[in-house]
């Protein structure tokens, strides 16, 4: 990424962060009563939440250890807790210009002015942390989504072939041994012939992952044609060529604007991540280029991270593509933007022959928390019939 692009997007995010900070920090002081025992202590401990997870980020580049991960986990619970906060408290302030307008509060809300706000804080943080919570629980408990799709071409001797499909397992602090043990365990329970990792499989920093060594962990995978993976926005922003040669030294094969040949007959092309020209200049290859070659009668399985540009799939004879990314927004009600974005923002779709899954994913980014949907591994069997 160039330096100037880098310096404008930093700006930006952080203006909205301190902004949005700003605004909850004020409107929390200003509920509080006019004392230096209770605003004290929270200028504090708003402070020490705000700026957890930055402290945290860059702590762990310089050194992973006790310290960084309790900002990072501190850090990311408080993102959350962030837009539950912010959706409350604008929320409490559109009643108020409501009734300024309408007059609509009844008396007794104006005569004791005091305890009203101190009984919205309240609500706002207890309701904010009950909704962190499920969602945190929720996180941690993926389920198996099943697809059954029919390919109408030959695949030779093949008449089956199921695929076991985990995007976005951002490997690192937060998603570490006990979560990784999960994915690897609920993988192979589904016997699968083939899994993909659909990118996003390292969380930037590649640091906690050697040092926790989970890719051991992931070198557990069996199935019968292997593992194959392709690069994510992720492994882009924490070092891609890192990255993809930590996942090859562990068993995966990273498809990079590549395809192979599984099971004698069926073609897999992997795509690197759209924001490869971002961070290095060079372009990602057109997916005509990737199957240059290839006899389009073949079964195609394309992976490609972010659902973007979905035609280009079907114009090039593909069966079926396999994506994720969005996470399907992780904090509802992000999702309602994520439906803005993207043609396809989470799960199946069909667009003239080709077949497309968008995954939620199976971790999460930032927050360690999911409200309004599942995390998810994929299991999707192909039958082939001409």
């Amino acid at each position: 990424m160039k330096t100037s692009d880098f310096v404008v997007f930093i700006s930006v995010v952080l203006l909205i962060y301190i902004s949005v900070h700003s605004y909850l920090f004020i409107r929390g002081w200003q509920a509080l009563p006019d004392s230096a025992a209770l605003r004290i202590p929270y200028a504090f401990l708003f402070f020490f939440f705000a700026t957890s997870y930055i402290a945290g980020r860059v702590t762990e580049h310089i050194s992973v250890c006790t310290f960084s991960k309790v900002l990072i986990w501190t850090g990311s619970f408080w993102l959350a807790m962030i837009l539950y906060l912010l959706l409350f408290v604008l929320f409490f302030d559109l009643l108020r210009a409501g009734d300024y307008f309408f007059k609509f509060f009844p008396v007794w809300a104006g005569e004791r002015y005091g305890t009203v706000k101190i009984a919205a804080f309240l609500f706002a943080v207890t309701a904010s942390l009950a909704l962190v919570f499920a969602g945190h629980i929720n996180s941690i408990h993926p389920r198996i989504q099943k697809l059954n799709l029919e390919i109408g071409k030959n695949a030779g001797t093949l008449r089956n072939l199921k695929i076991v499909m985990a995007t976005d397992i951002h490997l690192g602090t937060i998603i570490s041994n006990s979560r990784v043990r999960t994915l690897v365990d609920a993988i192979n329970s589904c016997n699968p012939d083939v899994v993909l990792l659909g990118g996003d499989i390292v969380d930037e920093d590649l640091k906690p992952v050697i040092e926790m060594n989970l890719g051991e962990q992931l070198r557990q995978i069996r199935s019968k044609y292997g593992t194959f993976a392709i690069t994510g926005n992720h492994e882009y922003i924490g070092g891609a060529e890192a990255a993809c040669r930590y996942m090859e030294e562990h068993g995966i094969t990273v498809l990079r604007d590549a395809h192979t040949v599984i099971g004698g007959s069926v073609v897999l092309a992997g795509r690197e991540d759209l924001t490869k020209n971002r961070f290095t200049g060079v372009r990602r290859k057109s997916l005509a280029a990737i199957l240059n070659g290839v006899d389009r009668k073949r079964p195609i399985i394309c992976m490609d991270h972010q659902p973007f540009h979905l035609e280009e799939a079907a114009e090039n004879g593909v069966d079926i593509q396999l994506s994720g990314h969005t996470h399907n927004g992780q904090l509802w009600p992000l999702n309602f933007i994520v439906a803005l974005i993207y043609q396809v923002g989470y799960g199946y779709a069909r667009i003239e022959n080709t077949h497309y899954y968008v995954s939620t994913g199976f971790g999460t980014w930032g927050p360690p928390v999911r409200t309004g949907n599942r995390p998810e591994i994929v299991e999707i069997m192909l039958t082939f019939r001409e």
